[in-house]
């Protein structure tokens, strides 16, 4: 074999890329000196781009397809070099892949409260988390604005910065919106689309962008959500005369834990107040001892029934509800609702799946009695 066959033989004729991970964005086809035969087949798969940089310019962008790499197809590089040797010189280049699918289930959350101004309650913080996707949309200007000579760009070098804009967004997107507190999980899609929309001019001078945005869960701090359960409660009880009656029936369902000492003080002040009852004269009828007999004081007032929970419903990023849990029961002889529906109630740590919760799996385990024999 002639020397010369042999030397051409060492250039790269072939460059691809596949991609077996989950968080590649860029990566650097990787070749000693750089250097890659003239004539080469460049191959470029779907969800991805091809981004040829040359001395350190960026000389062209592959879409999907195969290449052969010449100078009669790349009119940028025949302009930035003279191709000696009858144009059958290596390249002595870089070529970058850049994966344009999108990638999906990126994570953000507030690290720190959000203060805002409740038309209900005035000023109150929130916390709220999600999901997003990022998408490549201009590889040139990614590769020019973010990457740079990174030879394996990943997600998480971008993910951070991307996380800081949706939560400064979200701020200033949930106080121009105007939506109270209590209405915000049922228009958590709204609020997503707001805020995507307030996000696409920045990431768009990154070359990204943001095809999806969800908010799975918005929450007030504990002592707010407490005072708030406490208020709920009160409403249910009716007016404050009721309240307070159910909370004397509560303390005095209490009193059965206190220590035999309590007990027995509590025990002889009755036995003096039975006393006094008997010598001092009333209008009541004689007693067995001669003394007068006081009227049976009223049983006092049972208290007021269980709280029954109010649900809303998640499915493909859109919530409905509140619905009772009749309700449900409805939806689920309907086939509307099942196990693995998305639900949420006040008070609850974030969506779960409704055969997760207690109260609800009942629902699903109601079978109907046998059919009465013929």
């Amino acid at each position: 074999m002639p020397i010369w066959d042999f030397l051409k033989g060492q250039f790269i004729d072939v460059i691809h890329w596949t991609d077996d991970t989950r968080d590649t964005l860029v990566w650097r086809f990787e070749r000693e000196g750089h250097e890659i035969k003239y004539g080469a087949k460049l191959t470029v798969r779907e969800g991805q781009a091809a981004v040829f940089v040359h001395e350190g310019q960026l000389a062209d962008v592959f879409t999907p397809g195969m290449y052969m790499l010449e100078t009669n197809n790349m009119p940028i590089m025949t302009s930035l070099q003279h191709w000696d040797h009858g144009f059958q010189s290596p390249f002595k280049s870089e070529i970058y892949f850049v994966n344009t699918n999108r990638f999906t289930n990126l994570k953000w959350g507030t690290k720190n409260p959000i203060m805002l101004r409740d038309p209900e309650f005035g000023p109150t913080r929130i916390r709220a988390f999600g999901t997003y996707a990022i998408k490549v949309a201009d590889p040139a200007l990614f590769m020019q604005e973010i990457v740079g000579t990174d030879g394996e760009f990943t997600t998480d070098e971008v993910a951070f910065q991307i996380r800081n804009i949706i939560v400064q967004e979200f701020s200033q997107a949930i106080a121009k919106s105007g939506i109270p507190v209590l209405d915000m999980a049922a228009n958590t899609g709204e609020v997503g689309g707001l805020i995507a929309k307030a996000i696409d001019p920045t990431i768009a001078a990154y070359g990204l962008s943001l095809p999806e945005l969800y908010i799975e869960n918005i929450s007030l701090p504990p002592e707010v959500e407490k005072a708030l359960d406490a208020r709920t409660s009160r409403g249910l009880a009716g007016n404050l005369d009721d309240h307070m009656k159910w909370k004397a029936a509560e303390a005095m369902g209490k009193g059965g834990a206190m220590d035999q000492s309590m007990g027995m003080g509590f025990g002889a002040g009755m036995g003096m107040n039975m006393a006094q009852q008997m010598t001092q004269p009333s209008g009541g009828q004689p007693g067995p001892w001669g003394g007068q007999q006081q009227p049976a004081a009223a049983a006092p007032p049972p208290p007021p029934p269980p709280v029954e929970h109010v649900w809303h419903i998640a499915k493909a990023g859109q919530t409905t509800g509140p619905f009772s849990k009749a309700d449900l029961g409805k939806m689920v002889t309907s086939g509307e609702f099942d196990r693995d529906t998305h639900v949420w109630t006040q008070g609850q740590d974030g969506w779960k799946k409704a055969g997760e919760i207690a109260e609800l799996a009942q629902l699903f385990t109601v079978m109907p009695p046998p059919p009465p024999p013929m």
